[in-house]
């Protein structure tokens, strides 16, 4: 059996217990060889003020550090990470959750950091990128970053 390799990245705290969960999920799947975890700063800072997990920033980030030998943090300041490079062996990324800026930066090509980068080396080497954003009610900026970014067009103009 092939094992695959994820990225997974958490940017924002608005969903950090579905990170926790599909991270711990991935941790058990025997399909799954190899896990980077990138938490963006932006991502750090939010889980600080524990808007939605009423814990504090240590406890809330020690279940996404390396709970494995599966999973290699990243530091998200570092934009040279292994994860920046198309030779990186990373057969999908899941960015969960996608804060509404991440999903713009990502479907108009801005990589201001490491996980913006890591997206789009995913892109362009054609491998899957699932990205969960968590905003309701969307905006029809938030529509069309949503179309625009896994076929990497200009957004529509009214």
């Amino acid at each position: 059996m092939t094992r695959r390799n994820v990225t997974v990245a958490v940017t924002g705290a608005g969903g950090t217990g579905v990170a926790k969960a599909m991270l711990a999920a991935l941790q058990r799947d025997d399909r799954v060889g190899h896990i980077d975890l990138l938490v963006s700063v932006d991502g750090r800072k939010l889980v600080a003020y524990a808007f939605e997990t009423g814990e504090d920033t240590d406890s809330v980030l020690r279940p996404l550090e390396a709970t494995s030998p599966k999973v290699r943090s990243l530091d998200p300041a570092d934009m040279s990470g292994a994860v920046t490079s198309g030779s990186c062996p990373s057969d999908a990324m899941l960015i969960l959750p996608c804060a509404a800026g991440v999903l713009g930066r990502i479907a108009h090509g801005h990589t201001e950091s490491l996980v913006e980068r890591a997206a789009d080396v995913m892109l362009k080497q054609r491998r899957q990128l699932v990205l969960c954003l968590r905003e309701a009610p969307l905006n029809l900026i938030h529509l069309r970053n949503m179309v625009a970014a896994p076929r990497r067009e200009p957004p529509c103009t009214p």
